[in-house]
C-alpha cells in the first residue's frame, strides 16, 4: 500500500481540496491555493469560516475517521453497514467508504480519487472483491433509503439505478421495527405543508411501483416515501449541509454537542429575521406532533446562490410518540432541559423568551442602531 491515498474533493464539479490519508490512518483536510485565494468562491460549509468571517485553511488530522464535515455526509447505523457491505469495505474506515461513495453524496460537493482508481487498495476491502454492482452513493441518516428516478409516463414509479446514483429523489423504505412510519411522516409533512411550512414534494408509493430495489434488504412490507430532493435540480446541484457539520460535530454526538439556541443564533447571524421565524414554526411543530428526533442533523442550510445560506426546507417531521414509550423530550436541550410535556421547559412562553433571546443576541444595542 502507498503511504499516502488522497481524494480529490470538487465543489460543484470544480476541485476545491484533498483529503489524504495516511499509512498511519490519519487523515488531512486542505484546500487548494486557488479555493483560497478566489474572493467569490462557493461555500463549502460555515464550519470553515472563522470569527471575522475569513476562510479557515489550517486544520488538524483526524485518527482513522474523516473530518466532521465529511463524516456527516456518510450514513450511519444499518444503511452504513448494508452500504459497506455491498461495497466491499469496512464500515469504520470512513475514508475507504467515502472512496466508494463519494460520486453521489447530498448536496453539492462530490469526492474522487485523484489517481482514478475505482476502488480502494485491496488491503482497504473488507476480506471481499468489491461488487460491481456496489451503491456508489451517500445518504447521510440511518432510515434504509435510496436515491431514485421517478418514472414518467403511464406506469409511474420510482427506480433505484443500479448503483444508486443520479437520483432526484429519496425513497425511504418501511421499517421492519416500526409499523407505519412513511405514512406517519407522509402525513407530518403534509400538515406542515399546510400550516405553510416548506416542505418538498413527497408521495407514498407502494413498494411494488419501486424497481431496482437492491438485495439483501430483508422482507418489507407496506408503502414507501417518495421525497422530491431538494439538492438536485434539471440545472445540476445544489448546495447543502447540515447544523452537525456546520457545529463540527460528529454524526454520533448529533444529539448532545448543541442545542435550538445555538441553531437560532446561527440562522440569525447568517440568514435573517425570516428563517429564524420558521425555525421557531417548525420548532412549535414538532413539540405539538411530538416529535423527539429534531437532532442537529434534521436542520440544514441550502445554498442557492451558492453563497448565501438559506433555512433548507423542512424534512424528517415525524411523530415519533407511538413508537417510544414514554417519549417526552426533545432532541436537543431548548431551555434547561429537554422535556416538552407539561413540567418540561418547552411551552408557549419559553417561545416567546426564546424568540427575544435570539433577536437580542443578533441585533446591535439601540444606541448604535440610532447613532447609523
Amino acid at each position: 500500500m502507498p503511504k499516502v491515498t488522497v481524494l480529490d474533493v470538487r465543489l460543484y464539479g470544480e476541485l476545491i481540496a484533498t483529503l489524504t490519508n495516511l499509512q498511519d490512518g490519519r487523515t488531512i483536510f486542505a484546500f487548494n491555493e486557488a479555493y483560497i485565494e478566489d474572493e467569490s468562491r462557493p461555500t463549502l460549509s460555515l464550519s470553515y469560516k472563522d470569527t471575522f468571517g475569513a476562510l479557515v485553511t489550517k486544520f488538524r488530522p483526524y485518527n482513522m475517521v474523516v473530518p466532521p464535515f465529511f463524516s456527516n455526509l456518510l450514513p450511519e447505523g444499518p444503511l452504513r453497514r448494508y452500504l459497506a457491505d455491498r461495497a466491499g469495505v469496512k464500515p469504520t474506515r470512513e475514508f475507504f467508504l467515502l472512496w466508494m461513495l463519494g460520486r453521489d453524496l447530498p448536496g453539492a460537493v462530490t469526492v474522487h480519487p485523484s489517481e482514478g482508481d475505482d476502488t480502494p487498495p485491496d488491503d482497504e476491502l473488507d476480506g471481499i472483491e468489491a461488487r460491481p454492482n456496489a451503491l456508489r452513493f451517500s445518504l447521510a441518516g440511518v432510515q434504509l433509503k435510496f436515491s431514485a428516478f421517478k418514472n414518467d409516463g403511464k406506469g409511474g414509479g420510482l427506480t433505484i439505478p443500479a448503483e444508486g446514483t443520479g437520483g432526484s429523489w429519496i425513497v425511504k423504505l418501511p421499517s421492519q421495527q416500526y409499523s407505519g412510519v412513511p405514512e406517519n411522516e407522509f402525513s407530518m409533512m403534509t400538515i406542515a405543508n399546510l400550516m405553510g411550512m416548506h416542505v418538498p414534494q413527497i408521495q407514498l408509493v407502494d413498494l411494488n411501483a419501486v424497481s431496482g430495489l437492491p438485495q439483501g434488504i430483508g422482507e418489507l412490507q407496506g408503502q414507501a416515501l417518495a421525497i422530491r430532493r431538494f439538492d438536485r435540480t434539471a440545472d445540476g446541484l445544489i448546495h447543502i449541509e447540515d447544523f452537525a457539520q456546520i457545529f463540527g460535530v460528529f454524526p454520533d454526538h448529533k444529539y448532545d454537542k448543541g442545542n435550538y439556541r445555538m441553531i437560532g443564533r446561527v440562522l440569525g447571524i447568517e440568514t435573517g429575521a425570516a428563517d429564524v421565524a420558521e425555525f421557531i414554526r417548525r420548532l412549535v411543530f414538532s413539540t405539538l406532533i411530538g416529535n423527539g428526533d429534531m437532532h442537529l442533523k434534521n436542520w440544514s442550510l441550502i445554498y442557492l446562490d451558492r453563497r448565501t445560506p438559506m433555512l433548507s426546507p423542512a424534512y424528517d417531521l415525524l411523530s415519533t410518540i407511538p413508537y417510544i414509550e414514554g417519549e417526552d423530550t426533545a432532541a436537543l436541550n431548548f431551555s434547561r432541559t429537554k422535556k416538552m410535556a407539561r413540567g418540561g421547559s418547552v411551552c408557549l412562553n419559553s417561545f416567546g423568551r426564546f424568540a427575544k433571546w435570539i433577536s437580542a443576541s443578533i441585533m446591535p444595542p439601540p444606541s448604535l442602531v440610532s447613532a447609523r
